[in-house]
């Protein structure tokens, strides 16, 4: 069987276009598919739309959060209750064209654990957004010791080792980009150029891809630190030697007039880096806070296909997963 996990906030302008080009597409395919709907706290009628779907597809399947956790988290529950050989993950927005699935599975019957989209260009993005998504993935790249695919979102294939793998790592503070490429397994690459929205707003502003390149980076290297430590050896070593020349030309020529401006711009300089270290370590430790806490990653408030039970909370107990 085949599962095709989408994660859903807020898009019930474009759900029906979905279910439709989903369904054509689906029915080229000669396997069984489980169309896996996560719902991530929506507002508008976006649950409604695919329950009334469900009456018509029984493949349907819609999973409900409890409240808004984040995308991560709900591909994090669409991962886990996926039930297929193998599973395609993509947007709702249909900038991820579904009629490229049957190339996607027809790799991973060749022998291919993971089938990645690149993309070969991005319409509807602003020249500002491809830049920084452009340096992010480079700068990231350099400082991490996994190696994230240039220009590939989460539109890809996995096969069930390559899910069950990803299910078994523990952490809260997830950037599954990072995870995907930490996991790895053997990797076929294909093209294509992405769509623009079909409809609808989209969710993430500039703050909110600051704090996940935030969180990729934080995520999977301790670089940054090491960063901060040479930052501090500089400011302390140029402090050093800004102090000896100050000794030596007071003996040479003689006491002069302090520089005011001099003093302010040293110590300003030297206290920005000490505040760049204390916010670079408070960011570590503010992970490593939430880690021990060990709270869910989500709470899912009901299950299309167990609506007999209809709170299910999600635990993660020393790595193993356990639903109760």
């Amino acid at each position: 069987m085949l599962s095709i996990v989408i994660p859903v906030h807020n898009e019930s302008d474009v759900i029906p276009t979905l279910l439709s080009r989903l369904d054509r597409v689906t029915r080229q395919l000669d396997v069984p598919v489980e169309l896996l709907f996560v719902d991530d706290g929506s507002h508008d009628n976006s649950v409604a739309l695919l329950l009334r779907a469900r009456q018509r597809q029984p493949d349907i399947r819609v999973v409900q959060l409890s409240r808004n956790f984040g995308k991560e988290a709900a591909v994090t529950a669409g991962l886990e209750h996926a039930r297929g050989d193998a599973l395609i993950l993509m947007d709702a927005d249909l900038q991820d064209p579904p009629e490229l699935i049957p190339r996607m599975v027809a790799e991973w019957r060749r022998g291919a654990d993971v089938v990645l989209m690149k993309r070969r260009s991005r319409a509807g993005e602003s020249w500002l957004k491809r830049i920084t998504a452009s340096l992010f993935y480079r700068v990231i790249n350099r400082i991490s010791d996994a190696s994230i695919p240039v220009d590939t979102g989460d539109f890809r294939l996995m096969s069930r080792r390559t899910v069950d793998a990803l299910n078994r790592l523990p952490e809260r503070n997830r950037y599954l980009k990072g995870m995907f490429a930490w996991v790895g397994m053997p990797t076929v690459t294909l093209e294509f150029d992405r769509d623009p929205r079909a409809a609808g707003k989209t969710k993430w502003n500039y703050l909110k891809l600051m704090h996940l390149a935030m969180e990729g980076i934080t995520s999977f290297s301790t670089r940054p630190l090491r960063l901060a430590l040479l930052l501090g050896l500089l400011a302390a070593g140029a402090g050093g030697l800004f102090g000896t020349w100050e000794v030596l030309r007071a003996l040479i020529f003689g006491i002069s007039t302090p520089g005011y401006a001099s003093m302010i711009a040293i110590v300003t300089f030297l206290s920005g880096v000490q505040l760049l270290c204390v916010g670079l370590l408070g960011e570590y430790v503010g992970r490593i806070y939430m880690e021990t806490k060990q709270r869910p990653v989500f709470i899912v408030a009901e299950d299309s296909e167990d609506e007999a039970q209809p709170i299910l909370t999600h635990l993660r107990v020393a790595g193993n997963d356990q639903t109760h």
